[in-house]
């Protein structure tokens, strides 16, 4: 019996890890994203049952006091966040994952350090490597979360030799690093590289700005990932090391898929401070005409349409707009209008955003197309409905080489025979760049809060 236990655990790990596989494979289409999510929560639920009856666990009594309370909050913030704070959950859980992991480096540190043994040069390169991942995920998930959450700025805040600075900190790090390979035991030495991580996470997420966001939350769930993975080499744990590298590679695809829906490269992200505040792209406004409707106006342009493509954005989901506009379509469907969805990878605060609300609605997945499949599109479509759209329907990304935005591939919306824009005013959106599709001769602007504006709609859609 004593000598199945550990075969026992290493097999469940096994299959664990197989399930996750199959659980990350069918994450990849919304039609059995929810069979994946249940198949990888049975495989963690076995991995860390697995890890409960293991030997080296010490105490199950503070072991159940964690579950306890983390279920305890874990389950009230999914019954109190909202669908538009989520970008910011998602940040948090990526920090506390962080946290966790480099607080298990820190442990085994001073584990090792209170015995009479040397502390392995493999576990100590481990724990240094888990330090500094955990810690820059840690301190810059924070600082995303207050960007997200308008506690800091969400603009990018510099200083000057704010990059010489960091270099130097990084430096500091390394040669710290050198010297503990030397010299493990050295405390003082090990608490100053574990703080330059934090710093360096702060100073990481300060200079990015609020339309890098979707970009820096796939990151730092990357990087949250890889944590876990180093937490795994510490503790010699296959599962952990599996789970995180699992993470970390499907957190840096997503990255990459995010920088090339912004036609950007990760340095530009990083080190190009995008999306400063009070940036106007083209000529002033002032010269400029918006041409305004009321809903009834605009229903009688849904609804004698042939084809209509709704575009969701973040205001959409900040007005809990989503079952109404799903109303809307329906009623259009029954008029013989053609309705689709135009999904912008970034649309929102976090990939994914948009599919996540309009699943909560139950809109059919196949209504739903990306960028590459709706652009060409839109100049047979009569109306394009934008829902609290912004940067991701703006032309100067197009047109204008003095734009911040310029070269970020865009939902071609202008290019529809009409458009309407659901929006509460004339502001710019969280890159803050104004939008020159606004003033446009084939524009009209319907203003109000989404779910107010659509819930009109859908009655005067009724009448006609």
């Amino acid at each position: 019996m004593s000598d199945f236990l550990p075969t026992g655990i290493q097999l469940s790990y096994l299959v664990a890890a197989s399930l996750f596989i199959v659980g990350l494979k069918k994450l990849g289409s919304p039609a059995t994203a929810r069979q994946g999510n249940f198949l990888a929560a049975v495989g963690m639920l076995l991995a860390v049952v697995a890890t409960l009856l293991d030997r080296q666990v010490l105490s199950y009594e503070m072991i159940l006091v964690g579950l306890a309370v983390g279920s305890l909050i874990g389950a009230i913030a999914a019954q109190k966040v909202a669908m538009t704070a989520m970008p910011q959950m998602v940040g948090l859980l990526n920090g506390l994952g962080g946290a966790a992991s480099a607080l298990v480096a820190v442990a085994e540190f001073w584990r090792l350090r209170g015995t009479s043994q040397a502390i392995p040069l493999d576990a100590n390169v481990s724990m240094l490597l888990d330090v500094f991942i955990g810690g820059v995920t840690f301190t810059g998930s924070m600082i995303a979360f207050a960007k997200l959450q308008g506690l800091i700025s969400g603009s990018p805040v510099t200083f000057p030799l704010q990059q010489p600075i960091n270099a130097l900190l990084l430096v500091g790090f390394v040669v710290g690093s050198g010297y503990l390979l030397v010299s493990p035991e050295n405390l003082p030495i090990f608490l100053a590289v574990a703080g330059i991580s934090l710093l360096l996470g702060v100073l990481f997420v300060l200079p990015i700005g609020g339309g890098d966001m979707p970009v820096v939350i796939s990151l730092l769930n990357s990087l949250s990932g890889l944590a876990a993975s180093a937490a795994g080499f510490v503790v010699m744990n296959n599962m952990l090391i599996i789970a995180g590298a699992l993470v970390g590679a499907s957190g840096l695809i997503l990255t990459q898929i995010m920088c090339k829906a912004m036609n950007r490269s990760l340095a530009s992200v990083l080190f190009g401070s995008f999306g400063k505040a009070g940036v106007s792209g083209g000529s002033g406004t002032e010269d400029k005409t918006v041409h305004s409707i009321d809903p009834e106006e605009g229903a009688m342009m849904l609804g004698y349409a042939r084809s209509v493509v709704i575009v969701p954005g973040y205001g959409m989901a900040v007005a809990q707009a989503q079952h109404s506009v799903r109303e809307l379509a329906d009623q259009l469907e029954k008029m013989g209008v053609e309705v689709k969805y135009a999904i912008h990878p970034v649309a929102g605060r976090m990939p994914g955003h948009m599919n996540v609300l309009l699943a909560e609605a139950n809109v059919p997945y196949p209504q739903l197309y990306d960028m590459d499949d709706i652009n060409p599109q839109f100049e047979q479509t009569d109306v394009a409905l934008v829902i609290g759209a912004n940067d991701v329907v703006n032309p100067a990304a197009r047109s204008d080489a003095a734009s911040p935005i310029y070269g970020m591939p865009i939902l071609e919306v202008d290019r529809a025979k009409h458009t309407i824009v659901i929006k509460r005013g004339m502001s710019t959106g969280f890159a803050g760049v104004d939008n020159d599709l606004f003033y446009k001769d084939k524009t009209m602007m319907l203003f109000g809060s989404a779910k107010d504006v659509v819930a009109k709609l859908v009655s005067e859609v009724k009448q006609l």
